[in-house]
């Protein structure tokens, strides 16, 4: 990279979205950490900074178009273009399918599937204006498998999929690639809530178990994977479903 370039990272407070945060602040990004919890997004941006990188904190709510258009010109004021934007930010949910209320599936709808789309077409007009650009998607591979007691989740995270599919499609001839990650069981603090509430169909170390590999995702392990896809080695890569999973698809 022979210049500073902006890259906003969505839910990049705390597990994947912290990882990756800090990796694109590493490799040289001007990193925007956003996040609903502005103080979990600064202790994130004040982490790169001790180590010498550019990196500063913006609260967002991916899930209202009026605050997303606002923050993403807040980091162009601080920052300068978009380049690189990361669409981590999530919510998740366990719930029989026939309790599911309109209130559930609309809010878990607008923060997974509807924040990337407001994120990306706030993001994008300054990629085509630079002729480069970078989207990665944070799906899920629960997206192929499907996933008992979540059907509003899985539907939001195979939209995504379907979503990164079609924008690539639109966006390639511009500069601009798109691709998904669907991280496999990887150990985050969500994940460890999930197991107190015994909601895992058993503990984080019986599903470590079960993968090829035998442990669990690291944050850093999807942060890599996001590095790799927004470098320049990685151009002629646009439209793919990327999964990092340990070998376990299921």
């Amino acid at each position: 990279m022979t210049e500073r370039r902006t890259a906003v990272v969505t839910g990049g407070g705390s597990g994947i979205g912290r990882a990756i945060s800090l990796r694109l602040a590493e490799d040289g990004f001007a990193t925007a950490v956003l996040d609903l919890n502005e103080e979990a997004a600064k202790n994130v941006a004040e982490e790169a900074r001790q180590k010498g990188h550019e990196a500063t904190a913006f609260k967002v709510d991916v899930s209202d178009r009026a605050s997303v258009n606002a923050t993403l010109d807040q980091v162009r004021s601080t920052y300068g273009p978009i380049l690189v934007l990361v669409n981590n930010a999530g919510i998740t949910g366990f719930k029989e399918f026939l309790k599911i209320t309109d209130p559930v599936w609309d809010r878990i709808v607008a923060v997974n599937l509807s924040g990337p789309f407001y994120c990306s077409q706030a993001a994008v007009p300054d990629m085509i204006e630079a002729g480069w650009g970078r989207i990665v998607n944070i799906s899920s591979s629960s997206a192929q498998s499907g996933q008992q007691y979540m059907t509003h989740y899985v539907s939001t995270k195979a939209g995504l999929v379907g979503f990164t599919k079609s924008l690539a499609l639109e966006l390639g001839p511009k500069g601009i690639t798109v691709n998904t990650i669907p991280p496999g069981f990887v150990d985050t603090p969500m994940l460890r809530a999930s197991e107190e509430r015994g909601l895992l169909g058993g503990t984080v170390d019986h599903h470590a178990d079960l993968t090829p590999v035998r442990r669990p995702g690291r944050p850093e392990d999807i942060a890599n994977a996001a590095s790799f896809l927004i470098s320049e080695e990685a151009g002629y890569i646009t439209g793919q479903v990327i999964g990092v999973n340990g070998g376990r698809n299921t």
